[in-house]
């Protein structure tokens, strides 16, 4: 049982590809418009980290500053075989976006009510740390109360479907 959900580990326990860490938040929070995959400039202990599967991004954000692009409040907590040249848990973490892209994400959060939201962050095919970053506007009260009532008629629709339609 405990196989099928680690498809992504190796035999040692450590993730080759795929997801790490997923803010679920997100989408309920926000309204996600545009998606990029944006890289993660991290130091080795981070990435070793990572392959444990260890991170939390539910609180982080990314922020457009002086021409660059970071993730901030991302955890991503210390590697206890590492001992002095460990990482800090919280530090800021600069991600690799085109010059191109960076404009676009810093016109749209200057606009009121949008934030660059951290998404996902998984290793690719080729084993990088990458993040994906979504553009969002906030939701009010009222949506994340329909965006929770749809979510749970689709959970009874599907059991009654299931069912058979014997309701």
């Amino acid at each position: 049982m405990a196989q099928k959900n680690d498809k992504n580990k190796s035999k040692s326990g450590l993730i080759s590809h795929g997801l790490v860490a997923e803010n679920r938040r997100a989408r309920f929070d926000y309204e996600i418009g545009d998606t990029i995959e944006a890289g993660v400039v991290l130091t080795g202990t981070e990435v070793k980290s990572l392959r444990l599967g260890k991170a939390q991004i539910t609180e982080a954000y990314a922020s457009p500053e002086k021409g660059e692009l970071w993730l901030i409040n991302a955890h991503i907590p210390e590697y206890l075989q590492a001992n002095r040249f460990n990482h800090l848990e919280r530090r800021p973490r600069k991600l690799l976006v085109s010059k191109k892209q960076l404009a676009h994400l810093d016109a749209e959060v200057s606009r009121a009510g949008n934030t660059i939201v951290p998404l996902k962050l998984f290793f690719n095919d080729q084993g990088k740390a990458k993040l994906l970053i979504g553009l969002g506007k906030g939701k009010k009260n009222y949506d994340k109360r329909a965006t929770s009532r749809d979510r749970d008629w689709n959970r009874d629709k599907a059991r009654i479907m299931k069912e058979g339609g014997r309701g």
